[in-house]
């Protein structure tokens, strides 16, 4: 007689498999914990001490959403899944720390055409990973077998988080003035955006495999192209505790000049100087080998700068002081100036103008 779980086995699904990869997942789950989790995982929700919240003048939360992109593609290629965590951590937390948001915990998604345990535990291994470097937990998550709508080795990735801020102390366009600079934070590469670029330029149009050595990259390109995304989180929350910060700038999807342009006021215009820094040599190979022109370059990839914080000009070397202390590189890369006093322009997104041209590496 056929059982219902062997009936839903057969369809696909292996429930077994699924409490193995729990199992096996436990021990990274449990190094995000922070003091205000309750319980561990497990249960159908996961349970967060909100009294600190409780505690503070005027809370906010903030929220943000977001998956890893076709970079997952990347990893399922090299078969390495413990890396892909910082990826999706990086693009959901560093979106609340530019409003000024300490993140509290994180959950994630993993939706998968076959559970394999020790590939779900080493993808939670790399999320837990990013959260711990992220300074949040990680609360919760869902593996979903999905049988005939993914294939046995594929998998997708999504994750949210939440976090909290003093109404106060928000950071945005509002704080902006004529006069502030614009602090680059340097980026580990190509972070999680763009890859379907990438991908199509160097992998499918040029033929290159991932396990080519490429001499200006120091390594094989499959091992540029999975650099995990860098997690700023706790480096921005260490520089709003120290300098005045007026807003910041997630640099994702769009480059640096359409995320900037997002937290710029209608009063302002800011001018980027490319003369202030060099590109890391993937971005230059993706605009050789690809024939990718520079605004396309500019309009997709972050191009050397993951984030950005726009500050008051003499607070900048207290910044970039804090920031190498850190070990993340730091410089001024433009101006705010009053609406229409940029000239010279090259380049333009919103408010925002790029000027000049990067030096050769």
């Amino acid at each position: 007689m056929t059982t219902e779980q062997s009936a839903y086995a057969a369809a696909g699904v292996d429930i077994e498999a699924g409490d193995r990869a729990v199992e096996l997942m436990k021990e990274w789950v449990g190094k995000t914990r922070r003091p205000e989790v309750l319980g561990g995982i497990g249960g159908f929700a996961g349970l967060f001490d909100a009294s600190r919240i409780a505690g503070m003048r005027s809370p906010v939360l903030a929220t943000s959403t977001d998956g890893i992109g076709t970079k997952v593609a990347i990893a399922q290629a090299m078969g390495v899944h413990d890396t892909i965590g910082f990826d999706l951590v990086g693009m959901v937390v560093d979106d609340l720390v530019v409003c000024g948001a300490e993140p509290l915990f994180m959950t994630d998604y993993i939706a998968c055409g076959k559970v394999e345990p020790e590939r779900i535990a080493a993808i939670v291994k790399g999320i837990a990973e990013a959260c711990t470097a992220a300074g949040c937990a990680l609360l919760g998550g869902e593996t979903a077998e999905h049988p005939g709508l993914l294939e046995p080795e594929e998998y997708d990735v999504a994750g949210a988080a939440t976090g909290v801020v003093e109404r106060d102390r928000i950071l945005g366009a509002d704080r902006i003035v004529p006069g502030d600079v614009v602090l680059a934070l340097e980026s580990s590469g190509l972070h999680s955006n763009g890859y379907s670029l990438v991908r199509h330029v160097l992998l499918t149009r040029a033929g290159w495999s991932l396990d080519r050595d490429v001499p200006e990259l120091g390594r094989t390109l499959g091992a540029e192209l999975l650099e995990p995304t860098r997690v700023y989180a706790l480096d921005c929350l260490a520089l709003l505790d120290v300098v005045e910060v007026h807003a910041m700038s997630h640099v994702t999807g769009g480059g640096l000049a359409n995320n900037l342009a997002r937290v710029v006021p209608a009063s302002c215009s800011v001018t980027i100087d490319r003369g202030t820094w060099t590109p890391a040599p993937v971005f230059d190979l993706v605009r050789r080998v690809g024939r990718v022109s520079t605004p396309d370059l500019e309009a997709t990839l972050n191009l050397g700068v993951g984030m950005v914080a726009v500050l008051p000009a003499d607070a900048a070397d207290a910044a970039i002081g804090l920031l190498g202390e850190r070990g993340l590189r730091g410089w001024v890369c433009g101006t705010v100036e009053p609406a229409g006093g940029a000239s010279d322009r090259s380049a333009r997104a919103g408010t925002v103008s790029l000027v000049g041209e990067h030096p050769r590496g």
